[in-house]
This record gives C-alpha cells, structure tokens and sequence, in this order.
C-alpha cells in the first residue's frame, strides 16, 4: 500500500467509518476538508497520468472540485466541473442527466461548449465511484463534444471495477480491519 493509500486509511480509522458500504468522511474529506491530506491524494492520482497527455480534467459539481484542483495544478492544465444547474450564461452547452443513489434524486449536467472541445484529452475526477452514474452522464457529455476519456481516477472506488484509478477501493477498507469502525 502506497503513502497515500496508508495515510487516507489511517485517517479514516481515526475520523471516520466504513458501515458497508457506506463510508464516512465528512469530517476531513466531503464536508470539512483536510487541504494537506487532498494534496496528498492528489499528487498520488495526477503521478499516474503524467505521461497522458491531458488537455483537461473534468469533475461534477460539488465534491469533485476539492480533488480536480490540485489534480489539474499538478498536471499545468485547466479543470472543468460540469454544472448543477445551466447559468443564464451558458447558452451553448453539452447535458447528460445523471442518478445520485446517495441523495436519491436526479441531476442534470452542464459543460459549456466554450470550455470542452473535440479532441480534448480528458481525465475524469471525483471523490467516490460508486454505481457510475456520474461516470455515465460525463461519458455523454464527452462524446457530444468529440472529446476523449483518457481516464478516470478516484479517491475510493467501491465498485468491482478495475478500470478506474483509485487511491483505496471499498474491499481494501473492509479488509484493512475487518470494518473498519
């Protein structure tokens, strides 16, 4: 296990709980935010694409931005986070509706066209994969700009699929300590 995967581990078992499938880190990554530790996290995702040749970095509004930033930073290029809601000014955009299970409720996608184009090489970012509707909807809004998904990278992936770059998955919390509490 790397340095980033021990120290986020680590602070989940001091900070937060893993209860199944639900993970709890409100108080250091999706509501407080502990700004050292996301930099750890980010240096750790943005090291594995170095050689990618990213245009962008693309995340979901809102807790996607917190890892985007310093993914982008690192990498020298801009970060986009597809809007909630459609601002008056963005008359010209992709959309691509998606499913929160967390929240149980649906949510329409925005990415002006003034800031995805075809050809961008894009990473995708968030905090948690989890049934991959955000995944999904940023897919959509992908292809209708003729762009390219060079990867996809997460804090915690609790899903079984391996394609995704993640710095912990739900079955190395489980199996750290046994559920971790």
């Amino acid at each position: 296990m790397n340095h980033a995967a021990q120290t986020l581990l680590e602070r989940i078992e001091r900070d937060g709980r893993v209860d199944g499938e639900i993970i709890k880190v409100d108080r250091f990554l999706n509501h407080m935010v502990d700004p050292q530790l996301i930099d750890l996290l980010a240096a750790d995702i943005a090291t594995r694409f170095l050689d990618q040749k990213i245009d962008k970095v693309l995340t979901a509004e809102t807790s996607g931005i917190i890892l985007a930033q310093p993914v982008a930073g690192m990498l020298g290029i801009p970060y986009v986070f597809a809007k909630k809601k459609q601002p008056l000014t963005m008359t010209d955009y992709y959309a691509a509706d998606s499913f929160s299970f967390t929240k149980q409720e649906s949510t329409r996608f925005h990415v002006s066209k003034e800031v995805l184009k075809a050809g961008d090489r894009v990473l995708f970012v968030d905090d948690f994969f989890a049934k991959g509707a955000t995944l999904k909807a940023m897919e959509e809004i992908i292809a209708q700009a003729q762009a390219e998904l060079v990867g996809t990278a997460v804090i915690i992936n609790k899903s079984a699929r391996r394609d995704i770059e993640s710095i912990l998955t739900l079955e190395e919390l489980q199996s750290a300590a046994g559920d971790v509490q």
